[in-house]
């Protein structure tokens, strides 16, 4: 699962340094960078969840092969997010690297060690696993209730306010990828897409058509309302 932290007018921390345990201020923690190159697996479902994980750069995609060979994408982890904190001793998916990703990692039994004797650390903790559940929550009601044209629009808006583009939004992940997150087929991705273009809710740039332009966000957002 995720967690965007910003500084926001809650002064909530904006990276694992700034959550109150640096290296140089304690001891017992140890922060360390990784780099990995596209498509690469950066933990495994089932492995252990020694580590909670940071995007420094890039994007990071988490999923779950289900047993008819199908993927199911739970989350998609930006820049600044904070993933791989797990309630139990495992990863309940697999995390993997969409393009070139760099992520910080610290160890969990030491973000855990640090948050016994640290209110403001705790505290975080728990707006993390709150959002998390927040997160699960959603994605379910768009699984469950939305169309596939409702589900695209609610995608872009939810891009659109991680991203935080002025009018252009480049999205790291592939068509397929947003399939997968919305539990569509690539056909009817590509379908939906197409039709808020004809709407005149959007628009492309470049070949690949990763870079959306949203002419329209109202009308974006009322077609999500409709779900």
């Amino acid at each position: 699962m995720f967690l965007r932290i910003t500084t926001a007018p809650l002064s909530l921390p904006n990276s694992l340094n700034d959550f109150g345990m640096t290296s140089s201020s304690n001891p017992i923690v140890s922060l360390n960078e990784f780099t990995y190159k596209k498509g690469t697996e950066i933990y495994g479902e089932k492995e252990s969840a020694e580590y909670v994980y940071q995007v420094k750069t890039g994007a990071v995609r988490s999923y779950k092969l289900l047993s008819d060979g199908r993927r199911q994408i739970g989350a998609f982890h930006l820049v600044g997010d904070i993933f791989g904190l797990e309630n139990g001793a495992s990863h309940r998916f697999t995390a993997e690297a969409i393009v070139e990703t760099t992520v910080r990692l610290i160890r969990r039994q030491s973000l855990e060690t640090v948050a016994e004797s640290d209110v403001m650390v705790a505290k975080n903790l728990l707006c993390m696993t709150t959002n998390n559940l927040q997160h699960a929550e959603d994605h379910m009601l768009l699984l469950g209730r939305k169309t596939s044209l409702e589900r695209v629009a609610a995608f872009l808006l939810e891009m659109d306010k991680r991203i935080a583009a002025s009018t252009v939004m480049a999205l790291p992940m592939s068509r397929r990828d947003i399939a997968d997150y919305l539990g569509l087929t690539l056909e009817t991705v590509s379908r939906a897409l197409s039709r808020l273009h004809e709407l005149g809710v959007i628009g492309f740039l470049g070949n690949t058509q990763r870079q959306i332009v949203l002419l329209d966000r109202q009308q974006l957002a009322t077609i999500d309302l409709q779900g």
